[in-house]
């Protein structure tokens, strides 16, 4: 004998936000999504942290030479381009998998504390990038040492 299964229409509905991501994922292409999928946004993977005295912007970036870089700083914008070239090895029937994408990318991102942009450096090793950015004085975290009201009340005399 065939079980029934109680039917919930409202458990099938596409929520009106789910319809509207899948009619634009569906209708339109984004050239820059090809490259890192992953991140839904289509956009450079970076990490960005702070110390003391620096802000650390890092961002994967392999099989690219530090000179096809470029990175600039515009206020408190940092914009990083790129270009990955495609290397014809192989005719397109011989392949068994084509994953790695070509082509265009940038990626722009504000920092949230004053910086030294003049100061900034770049370093790159092993497909990671690294821009140290020094921290301006007032962006600095300042000491404020706590004195007992005792002693300021003996000062004073």
């Amino acid at each position: 004998m065939a079980d029934l299964i109680r039917w919930e229409p409202f458990r099938e509905m596409m929520t009106l936000r789910d319809a509207m991501d899948r009619l634009f994922e569906d209708s339109f292409v984004r050239p820059s999504r090809i490259f890192w999928p992953e991140l839904g946004r289509g956009e450079l993977p970076i990490d960005m942290y702070q110390t003391a005295n620096d802000v650390v912007v890092k961002a994967s970036i392999p099989g690219l030479k530090p000179e096809e870089v470029d990175i600039s700083i515009t206020g408190d914008m940092i914009t990083i381009k790129g270009e990955h070239k495609e290397e014809k090895e192989a005719k397109e029937q011989d392949y068994f998998y084509k994953e790695r994408h070509y082509g265009a990318f940038s990626r722009s991102i504000s920092v949230p504390v004053p910086v030294k942009t003049d100061k900034a450096e770049a370093t790159f090793e092993n497909g990671v990038l690294t821009l140290t950015l020094p921290k301006a004085e007032e962006a600095k975290p300042k000491q404020i040492k706590v004195k007992a009201k005792a002693a300021i009340e003996g000062a004073k005399k």
